[in-house]
């Protein structure tokens, strides 16, 4: 199998060349990504343990799903796959703000990222991908920001990053964190089906 290509950007998100994952992320290069925020029906966001196999922020609790988009592929696209390779879950996304961040990770590892931050609304349990995802829970957004001020060792870097910005608080200020009335009816809909994926 072909290694993984990752799309350069410079700081305004422009397609500057592709590079290989592991080594755009061990030379730190500016790339594009995407992070994907499924709230239910009250308001709950969906987080994510990332499995301990995974190359960086093995363990921690992030966000619903995140990822990279592949050349030539539509970065909404891209989240609404991932979200079902890791969750096993489908709903409409809508991209709500990008920030570009900077962190550097375990491993000698670098995340420099132009990050696509996306939403949706989802009713009903994931069906994640064990590979991916090692546990799930639903957290009402308060809860969250008191853990992440106690114990921000727990969570990933762009999590943290991502809820704690000037931009979220905009969004959390449309109502239910910024998910449309027209996605919140949509969360009634269950897991997708395994083979569906």
């Amino acid at each position: 199998m072909a290694a993984e290509q990752l799309i350069l950007v410079d700081a305004e998100d422009r397609e500057l060349g592709v590079g290989e994952k592991m080594e755009v992320h061990r030379a730190g290069a500016l790339h594009r990504a995407f992070s994907v925020f499924v709230f239910d029906g009250r308001g709950r966001l969906l987080l994510q343990k990332r499995a301990a196999e995974k190359y960086h922020s093995a363990g921690l609790w992030s966000n619903t799903a995140c990822g990279h988009p592949r050349p030539g592929e539509a970065t909404r696209d891209a989240a609404r796959r991932r979200l079902r390779e890791e969750m096993g879950i489908d709903c409409e996304l809508r991209e709500a703000f990008q920030f570009l961040y900077r962190a550097e990770l375990d491993g000698e590892l670098v995340e420099h990222e132009y990050d696509h931050v996306f939403v949706g609304a989802h009713g009903g349990d994931p069906a994640p991908d064990p590979s991916e995802v090692e546990a799930w829970r639903w957290v009402a957004l308060g809860e969250l920001l008191r853990d992440l001020r106690e114990r921000p060792h727990l969570y990933s870097r762009w999590l943290k990053l991502a809820v704690e910005g000037e931009r979220w608080r905009g969004l959390a200020a449309q109502g239910l964190d910024g998910v449309p009335a027209d996605l919140r009816r949509g969360a009634a809909g269950s897991a997708i089906n395994n083979e569906q994926r």
